[in-house]
């Protein structure tokens, strides 16, 4: 009886996680810990942020059984079989499902598309061109990353980071990424891209103030006119139309933000949209951070590789906070004063905060000027401008 006690005693402590407990394990679960104090402390992103890490700290804690990277990986010799997947994954394969099929990052577009007022875009056209200009940190990032020796399929997921779109970055590199045995995962790209966006007051300014005088921030813009309802519901019909068209690729997440628009603007779907802007978002919220968190296995964060996506990502978000300020002076020059160049920093598609960022730095020059609006029109462009950078990226690399 006491040799069976034994027995099992040892059986327990073999198949136990400490028993196979690395260094690696325990350096990403104090990294989870980390992303969980940032979410919490400083509540850094942490609708997204904290099941991330979570989800990070799930993953790496061994013989738990919840997720299994070769499941996902063909070049470890094993073919993307959904069924082997549903019938031999666990938990956190499962959700994760809705990220390989690219369903949770369309879900939460829908979710945005509901909460987003394209009014003041409507109202100046003209800040299209400073949502497009700040798109230009994705592709000189991709150059970048290719130089330092990611081949294409990873240079463009970490390029996508520039767009500062969480859900974009996601969905661009879950589609390049899918065949496995990449330096770098789905999960690092989103955590770089989440912990920017998080990090966009302390980013954003110094690059804002660097690049423009007191005298181009002491601008004044005249206020915005009154935007139709008609005009609200033409718009997102006609962006899905004309961005369908031009690239395709870019037409699952437009054509959701543009559905979740309508739904708005139309007025008749008000349970839609509630459910929509609440629960359904909520719950691919969660979904999409665990599931995500999940794919940050050791061997794939703690490498040089992940060091190269950090410094990328903060070059790709500055370089697109730097080319939208650029035209916005361009713009500023051409109109002869009338566009002030702090709004072209919130081309970058970090909803709301890169246009508060705008209006913070151009209160320092003079409290009484409200750029808020004006900034919201390039905020919103910078939306669409990455899910188009995205379907860009998506049609000129082979997946």
């Amino acid at each position: 009886m006491f040799s069976l006690f034994i027995d099992t005693i040892k059986d327990l402590a073999a198949q136990s996680g400490l028993a196979v407990l690395g260094w690696q394990n325990v350096v990403m679960i104090l990294i989870s810990f980390v992303f969980m104090y940032l979410a919490i402390r400083h509540k850094f992103e942490p609708l997204l942020l904290l099941p991330i890490a979570f989800g990070m700290l799930l993953t790496n804690l061994p013989n738990t059984g919840l997720y299994h990277p070769e499941l996902w990986n063909i070049d470890a010799g094993h073919e993307l079989n959904f069924g082997d997947i549903l019938h031999n994954g666990g938990l956190l394969d499962m959700l994760y499902l809705g990220v390989k099929l690219q369903i949770y990052p369309a879900l939460i577009f829908l979710g945005i598309g509901c909460m987003t007022d394209f009014a003041p875009l409507i109202a100046n056209p003209k800040s299209f061109l400073l949502g497009a200009a700040a798109q230009a940190g994705i592709f000189l990032t991709f150059i970048g990353a290719a130089a330092l020796g990611f081949n294409a399929n990873e240079a463009g997921s970490i390029a996508i980071i520039g767009g500062a779109d969480g859900p974009t970055s996601i969905y661009v590199s879950s589609l390049l990424l899918k065949s496995g045995g990449y330096q770098v995962e789905v999960g690092t790209i989103a955590l770089a891209a989440y912990t920017y966006m998080a990090l966009v007051p302390l980013i954003q300014p110094p690059i804002m103030r660097l690049l423009t005088t007191k005298k181009e921030r002491l601008v004044r813009m005249t206020q915005l006119r009154q935007v139709s309802k008609t005009e609200k519901i033409i718009f997102p019909i006609a962006v899905t139309i004309i961005i369908a068209l031009l690239v395709p690729s870019a037409a699952p997440l437009v054509g959701m933000l543009m559905l979740g628009n309508l739904f708005k603007e139309s007025g008749v779907v008000d349970r839609i949209t509630k459910t929509a802007q609440n629960e359904l978002m909520n719950i691919i919220t969660i979904f999409l951070g665990v599931s995500v968190g999940a794919t940050t296995v050791a061997e794939k964060v703690i490498s040089v590789a992940f060091l190269k996506v950090i410094l990328l990502g903060v070059v790709a978000f500055g370089v697109g906070t730097a080319s939208g300020v650029l035209f916005g002076k361009l713009m500023c020059l051409v109109t002869k004063g009338k566009v002030n160049p702090l709004i072209g920093s919130a081309g970058v598609s970090a909803v709301p905060m890169a246009a508060r960022q705008s209006q913070k730095v151009g209160a320092e020059a003079d409290p009484t000027n409200f750029l808020l609006m004006h900034a919201m029109g390039p905020n919103v462009a910078g939306v669409i401008g990455s899910a188009v950078a995205a379907g860009v990226l998506l049609s000129i690399i082979p997946h």
